[in-house]
């Protein structure tokens, strides 16, 4: 009896239907090797969802992601929806889906695809063999701490305000999901602070080199964000997985995603307590080759390749796609944005078709 899942699609704005296309045939794929059965249920998110219905997440997606058991996100915004107010913008949906899940754990990879390796801008030798995994804080820190806003002071001057605030269940369940992410990974886990200064980063460290006591198994390693970015650059393949609040993890897995030297080959997992992840590529919506048919889908794949792994517990699946990736890559197929000279030049349905060759094979 086939192990049965609902997924629910959520192809959004720009490339994101045309790298989704490609997603859901790889997936169709894996059903047949593996014995798997998807129930695929599509609907509206971002820009796609503010000209059907107004708004940037209806209700009636937010139950429908509810009621599955994973959610596939492409990509969300564009041009054409910048001009309106903040709380009616694409991106008030992806806010809102993650709220709305109760997502509070990011998961941002930066693996160095060895064909690929020409493309960082840090030499090979620093670059070559890094594999690391962002645990990153979503729904607190200074991004959501009250009291937040302009001012007006005493004298008359604007004041700007944010509250950096942790609680100590939220760093807890962080830590748990990071601690539980290197056991799967290589047993290490660097817990990112700024202890010297803040006190929130003292209840922090506090709390993590609490919870590091329940993993023996894990070796854990303190670091301030400063030192942590510097040694980014420095040495990379020192870390293994990283666990910080949500203001230095939005700027630490974007530095080591650079380290890749391709956004667009990044996947990435949002995760709660309980009920379906959120399992989206890094890349944006990319609008000004919408349409083109010259869109990169392996992020899109990769990420289903981590809804695999971390979503629906199906880590074969998982490898049997993130190595089918690295073999079509291997077999010289690039899209524009990784294209190098000798290889050959695929637009997004292509890519696709290539990928799917080499699976079933």
């Amino acid at each position: 009896m086939a192990q049965q899942y609902r997924i629910t699609l959520l192809p959004g704005d720009g490339i994101g239907p045309e790298i989704m296309a490609v997603a859901v045939d790889v997936l169709k794929v894996v059903e047949k090797k593996f014995d798997l059965q998807f129930e695929f249920q599509e609907a509206l998110i971002g820009g796609a969802a503010i000209d059907a219905t107004g708004e940037p997440l209806p209700t009636a997606t937010l139950d429908v992601c509810r009621n599955s058991d994973a959610v596939l996100l492409a990509a969300i915004g564009g041009y054409k929806w910048d001009s309106l107010p903040s709380h009616l913008r694409p991106e008030a949906g992806l806010l809102g889906l993650r709220a709305g899940l109760e997502l509070f754990a990011n998961l941002r990879p930066a693996k160095i695809i060895p064909q690929l390796i020409e493309a960082s801008t840090l030499k090979r030798e620093i670059v070559e063999g890094v594999d690391i995994m962002v645990v990153r804080e979503l729904t607190g820190g200074i991004y959501f701490g009250k009291p937040r806003g302009i001012f007006e002071t005493e004298t008359g001057q604007k004041r700007g305000v944010n509250t950096m605030a942790y609680t100590e269940s939220e760093i807890d369940r962080i830590g748990r999901v990071a601690f539980e992410t290197a056991r799967k990974r290589q047993r290490k886990l660097c817990s990112v602070d700024k202890s010297n200064v803040l006190e929130v980063s003292q209840l922090w460290r506090d709390r993590i080199t609490k919870l590091g006591a329940e993993y023996p198994d894990v070796e854990l390693t303190h670091l301030y964000v400063d030192n942590a970015a510097m040694q980014l650059l420095r040495a990379p393949k020192q870390f293994d997985t990283i666990v910080t609040g949500n203001l230095f993890g939005d700027i630490l897995s974007d530095a080591a995603a650079m380290l890749t030297g391709s956004i667009g080959m990044l996947p990435s997992a949002s995760l709660g307590a309980s009920g379906p992840g959120v399992f989206e590529p890094v890349h944006g919506s990319a609008p000004d080759i919408a349409g083109q048919d010259k869109a990169n889908p392996l992020a899109q794949v990769l990420s289903a390749a981590m809804m695999l792994r971390y979503g629906l517990n199906q880590g074969a699946a998982a490898d049997f796609l993130e190595k089918g990736v690295l073999q079509v890559l291997q077999n010289g197929a690039r899209t524009g944005d990784i294209m190098s000279p000798g290889m050959q030049l695929l637009g997004c349905s292509a890519m696709g078709k290539a990928l799917i060759q080499v699976l079933e094979e």
